[in-house]
């Protein structure tokens, strides 16, 4: 009965001390989630960004050529994250932004060829105070950074998407 209740007392003093643990009046587990965070965007962007140079293929997931939304799938597939196949579907995912809130590691989605629904995707890389850079396969070059001071970007922009909090 004493083990038991030692036990028990160690236990609810274990649990306690980590709950109530903190670093410059923040709790821990925030810290730790926010340092998670930047390493899993890093860890995204890396996996995307090595691809660069690969060819352009529609329906691609693969080194063998990546279509926009197959390299946005397939990076966040490398991280255990599921999103949906088409870049119409993935425009649908997690949280609409203002283009002056995008982050690294958010999806930047564009109207292009005056489509009437989303139909590119890519994920930001970069951002500046005037510019917004992310990697995207282009049906023409194949996976690369663009930018959203070229004006063929600049003219298609539809929305950004907060898809990791």
């Amino acid at each position: 009965m004493k083990k038991i209740f030692v036990f028990l007392l160690l236990s609810i003093v274990f649990v306690s001390c980590k709950s109530t643990s903190t670093v410059a009046g923040k709790s821990t587990s925030k810290n730790e989630s926010k340092k998670e965070n930047r390493s899993l965007v890093k860890n995204l962007i890396d996996t995307a960004t090595d691809n660069i140079g690969v060819k352009y293929k529609a329906g691609g997931t693969t080194k063998s050529g990546f279509d926009c939304s197959g390299l946005v799938y397939t990076t966040f597939e490398s991280e255990n994250i599921k999103l949906p196949r088409s870049s119409f579907e993935q425009a649908k995912i997690g949280k609409v932004i203002p283009l002056n809130d995008a982050k690294k590691g958010d999806l930047i989605f564009f109207k292009t060829n005056k489509s009437r629904q989303i139909n590119h995707v890519g994920l930001i890389t970069e951002v500046n105070s005037d510019e917004i850079k992310f990697v995207h396969s282009s049906t023409s070059k194949g996976v690369i950074i663009s930018s959203t001071k070229e004006p063929y970007y600049k003219n298609s922009f539809e929305q950004v998407n907060r898809v990791l909090e």
